[in-house]
């Protein structure tokens, strides 16, 4: 991929910022909000000021014919999807922390799409659950007292956890008690996104420079004779955290731009 970013800074405030954090990639100077009041995502919500002309913070995944093929956009500007979780979805890249987990019916594979979060960015956790032939899983939706697997999160004051993202499941029909059912077998993924909190909700994580989140996996496998007893998987990631860098342009730069 070819990385760009456009924002209302004026070129000696984007030179300043690219020189000190050591970016490569085009940092482009958008004059008077031109671009970003084509685009349609001018933010209304910011007073007349030295701020006035900020985007809505997101993100255009564009292919090579010029054609818009995904759209990441927060209405927090305090929250951002980190580039590792756009890959996951975009390209089922993955660069954060892996762990591994073997049972009695199935391997289970953790991972996440950062290994190093910053405050309010949203990142992807994933989990991969491949089962030996013959052997499934009963999908959320199940009827009749059947228990689908379920991915479960801990509470906590420093992230939150969004909704679980299931892959489609199979029918199977079950002939001894003549039931269909939604099932999974072989291989799936599962995925989640992770809020990660503000410098005021990480409390010592912050300070400490690192951030451990927990929960489980809870499922009942199946084969053609028996359904198995219910097992609970514990989960658990750790991510180096940081915060996002807020030093100030110098001020014979600020003539315009980010202050």
């Amino acid at each position: 991929m070819r990385v760009a970013v456009i924002t209302y800074d004026t070129p000696a405030v984007l030179k300043h910022f690219a020189d000190r954090r050591g970016i490569t990639y085009p940092l482009l100077s958008d004059a008077g909000s031109a671009t970003i009041r084509a685009f349609g995502i001018l933010n209304t919500n910011v007073p007349a000021g030295p701020f006035h002309g900020v985007p809505f913070p997101g993100t255009y995944v564009v292919d090579a014919k010029g054609v818009v093929r995904s759209k990441y956009f927060e209405e927090d500007y305090r929250e951002r999807v980190s580039a590792g979780a756009m890959l996951v979805r975009e390209f089922n890249t993955i660069s954060g922390p892996r762990m591994e987990t073997r049972t009695d019916h199935l391997t289970l594979r953790t991972s996440a799409s950062n290994a190093t979060v910053y405050t309010g960015s949203r990142i992807a956790l994933i989990a991969e659950i491949e089962l030996p032939k013959g052997m499934h899983l009963y999908a959320p939706g199940v009827e009749g007292g059947y228990k689908p697997v379920g991915w479960e999160m801990d509470a906590s004051k420093s992230s939150l956890a969004l909704p679980v993202s299931f892959p489609p499941a199979r029918r199977m029909h079950l002939k001894a008690i003549k039931e269909t059912v939604p099932v999974y077998e072989n291989r799936i993924r599962l995925t989640r996104d992770l809020v990660v909190g503000q410098a005021n909700e990480l409390g010592p994580a912050l300070k400490e420079g690192r951030m451990t989140v927990e929960g489980k996996m809870l499922y009942q496998a199946c084969d053609a004779r028996v359904c198995y007893t219910p097992q609970v998987v514990p989960l658990k990631w750790t991510f180096a955290i940081q915060e996002p860098d807020r030093t100030r342009t110098p001020a014979a730069l600020r003539t315009g731009g980010v202050q």
